[in-house]
């Protein structure tokens, strides 16, 4: 039913460990920690303290309050407390949001709960020995809410799409009552021979079959506005939902009471059109907003759920000495085993072994990094050549699993259109409810029959149903969005065409957006074809990622590489060694060469130098007792980075920041371009998404990039924007994706945003200034319903009009 993890109630940021942690992120701090003359805490690396120097030191919450906060509002967590996801269908306002998180608090068990209408789930906190999650299920089922395993969400959708069902089942029924209308009510309501004579089908069929395919159209079309009204009711606060209810509702039961009492003049087309309208935008809304829904379990997914622990007695971990165990059952302490290819399952120390790390998805640091015995290791990295053994860190989480609760909390706080509409209703729904009273009472007052003043009510009710209010921004975005497919622009959410204008701030990752993300032999200063062979032939018995590069490097060159032997071949820690063609080739680290026997020629020496001044790394290949080559290894820039900078900076209009996990030296080149204000270096995930907090005091900030470590980042920012050759969760969390395209489309991106921004404004300006002269007009008694819908009809026209004008 749900994905569980260890609840963070104890670990998280109220804990003792987090307490000593970095001020920046709440990362570990190494002893002594990273310190600053002129900035006051301690951090966990250089890119921390940069970071807190420039943009400040920003006053933050009490931890244990933020932690309850987060927790949903409870006042205490245990220890042994656990933490699930549950996705939930049917969520589709702020009210559900806050309807299903008041629900679910009331089980038995249940510590604290948090819905998200932005992710359609909900976060809850329980007791697993007491709470009944299979019971919470039931019921929100019984409120239309149902509830699944994230990860089955997307075959679940793909069979069962219960929005289009209604749109579908609606779209026939409200056609069929449309017919008879045209048919038979509309002309003899002004006055004209019918088009098709009545014949042996009396007014009684005609009105009964209407009847019956509009309760269908209300009662089964509408049920989520339905269930959204009763939630707005049920929890206090008026929505969108209530106000589109109670217009279909009225027109509905009016005109059942006069069919009733032998009336034809009825309003069963009104409460069809209502219907229809709303459900179709709350459709193409929820479509939008699915895109991101699996953000969370894609990224749990990369999660370890077991450990290899030694048992007590083992030494070398072979056979019995080793147990597979589920990560809550890990210790401080406890020794686990990590073989090649496999991810670290918690922070730790490394106990025993030496080899290179990925810590791409974890830090973004583009380099494996060679871990050795007393080394810091991340929970999610990868270990790539060799096992090694890591010793329990001291609260036995995982900074994968840190970068998941992260990105939680900044998803699920962020607001959209329907956020503000639903604000708005607050004010809007019971200002048309009071004013559809005093026009009831007034007329009555003015000598008015109560049929005419329920007709006055109702006037007021159907005038001022929000559909082209509603409309306004999803045809708009619609129309946009089809604009952005035709250029290479996916984009996901709506949040794009509002905020994307008023960007002040533009966030670019280094590895992957600005730079090409894999590593790769940029140049050869030595003997390129004899070196770049003989390297080759080595290095294909390592597993190391600079390895692979030189091995590609051989193979774009279309050198001949020797057949070598691996008996003949030694790999080292930092390097690898072996015979080819009877000549003893050392391949590596210059120190390893060094250690070897091997004398670097000044001029090598100059370039190991000038590579490691640049960010890149120097591999040095010799044989016979002196070096013959320096291959530099690095992750070179993308040809259109510089123009893109220009062009997003707009002459200075925008501040440009790049933000990197990558060293100083690797970022070193990018802080010379004019437009770029900052660059920080050595930014641990958790860094970047505060890094983008704290430079919102600066405007609205927009992050651009493409791992897996900037999720939370792009989350945070104000406008996400991923590259299509990034990884799926870094696409998942943003707002937009550059399908297939380099870097160059996002100047696009911009110039797109702000011609959809100037529709949504001109189609809100519309819908706000119809209500503005039809409400009155209606409470005066001028319209009657039949006006009033058309009225409707017509503004959600000029909306539709509006919004599918061409950009150009």
């Amino acid at each position: 039913m749900s994905t569980t993890t260890r609840s963070r109630g104890s670990a998280g940021a109220g804990s003792d460990a987090d307490a000593e942690g970095c001020d920046l992120c709440g990362l570990p701090t190494p002893t002594p920690p990273v310190t600053g003359d002129d900035v006051s805490g301690e951090f966990c690396c250089r890119g921390c303290l940069e970071i807190t120097r420039a943009l400040g030191d920003a006053a933050s919450a009490d931890p244990e309050t933020v932690e309850r906060e987060l927790a949903g509002g409870a006042d205490e967590v245990p220890d042994d407390a656990e933490r699930t996801y549950m996705a939930v269908d049917g969520m589709h306002c702020a009210t559900c949001e806050a309807f299903v998180s008041g629900t679910a608090r009331t089980c038995e068990g249940v510590y604290a709960a948090e819905a998200s209408y932005a992710n359609d789930m909900v976060r809850v906190t329980y007791d697993p020995e007491t709470a009944d999650l299979d019971g919470l299920s039931g019921t929100l089922a019984r409120y239309g809410y149902g509830t699944r395993d994230p990860e089955e969400r997307e075959a679940a959708e793909r069979s069962d799409n219960q929005v289009a069902r209604f749109v579908i089942g609606g779209g026939v029924f409200g056609m069929m009552v449309m017919l008879w209308y045209v048919l038979f009510l509309y002309p003899t309501y002004v006055g004209v021979q019918p088009v098709v004579e009545l014949g042996v089908f009396d007014g009684i069929y005609i009105l009964g079959n209407i009847w019956v395919m509009t309760s269908i159209v209300l009662f089964y079309t509408g049920f989520p506005i339905l269930r959204g009204a009763l939630v707005s009711l049920r929890a206090g606060q008026p929505n969108m939902d209530l106000l589109v209810s109670l217009a279909a509702t009225s027109a509905y039961v009016y005109s059942t009471a006069a069919v009733l009492v032998g009336e034809t003049h009825v309003y069963f087309d009104v409460t069809v059109a209502i219907i229809l309208v709303v459900t179709l935008g709350n459709y193409y809304e929820d479509r939008i907003k699915r895109k991101a829904a699996g953000m969370l379990s894609d990224l749990a997914a990369s999660r370890v759920s077991e450990a290899r622990r030694r048992v007590e007695g083992g030494v070398d971990g072979a056979g019995d000495a080793v147990e597979m165990v589920a990560l809550d059952a890990l210790e401080p302490g406890d020794l686990v085993e990590v073989r090649p290819g496999e991810r670290v399952p918690v922070d730790g120390t490394v106990r025993e072994g030496t080899a290179a790390v990925d810590e791409a998805l974890v830090t973004g640091e583009s380099m494996p990094r060679t871990k050795r015995p007393g080394d810091d290791v991340l929970g999610g990295t990868v270990v790539t050549d060799r096992p090694l053994v890591v010793a329990v860190g001291e609260d036995a989480t995982s900074t994968l699993d840190r970068l998941v609760e992260l990105l939680w909390d900044i998803q699920s706080a962020r607001s959209g259109v329907q956020r503000l509409a639903d604000k708005l209703a607050t004010i809007f729904v019971p200002t048309v409810l009071v004013l559809a009273a005093v026009a009831f009472g007034w007329t009555l007052f003015s000598g008015g029959t109560p049929t005419d003043a329920l007709l006055v009510g109702l006037t007021v009710l159907i005038v001022s149903c929000p559909c082209a209010l509603g409309l306004a921004t999803p045809l708009a975005v619609a129309s946009g969005i089809k604009e952005a497919a035709s250029r290479g622009i996916v984009v996901a959410s709506e949040a794009v065409f509002e905020a994307v204008p008023d960007v002040d701030v533009v966030v670019f990752d280094k590895t992957g957006t600005l730079t090409d993300g894999d590593m790769a032999v940029l140049r050869v200063v030595g003997d390129e074809t004899a070196a770049v062979a003989a390297a080759a032939a080595l290095e294909r018995f390592s597993a190391h990622p600079l390895a692979t590069a030189v091995v590609e490097a051989a193979e774009d060159a279309g050198a001949s590489v020797p057949e070598v032997s691996a008996d003949d071949v030694t790999v080292h820690d930092r390097g690898v060694s072996g015979e080819v063609d009877g000549e003893r080739v050392v391949v590596g680290h210059p120190d390893l060469l060094r250690d070897e026997g091997v004398t670097l020629a000044p001029v090598h020496e100059t370039a190991v130098e000038a590579a490691r001044d640049e960010g890149a790394v120097p591999v040095v290949v010799g044989w016979a007792g002196r070096s013959r080559a320096v291959l530099v290894v690095g992750d070179e820039p993308r040809a259109a980075w510089d123009d893109v900078v220009a062009a997003v900076a707009e002459g200075g209009r925008r501040e440009v920041v790049v933000l990197t996990g990558d060293s100083e030296r690797a970022a070193r080149r990018f802080r010379d371009h004019p437009d770029v204000t900052d660059v920080f270096a050595g930014v641990p995930p958790e860094a970047k998404a505060e890094t983008v907090e704290r430079l919102r005091t600066r405007g609205t900030v927009a992050m651009v990039g493409d791992g897996s470590n900037d999720a939370p980042a792009l989350a945070a920012a104000d406008i996400g924007i991923a590259l299509g050759t990034g990884t799926d969760i870094a696409g998942d969390a943003a707002d937009a994706v550059l399908v297939g395209r380099a870097i160059d489309a996002i100047p696009e991106v911009f110039s797109l945003s702000a011609g959809v921004n100037r529709r949504i404004r001109g189609n809100l300006a519309w819908a706000f200034g119809y209500n503005a002269v039809a409400i009155p007009l209606a409470a005066l008694g001028v319209l009657n319903p039949l006006f009033a819908a058309v009225a409707m009809g017509t503004s959600s026209l000029l909306v539709v009009a509006n919004s599918a004008r061409s950009l150009d």
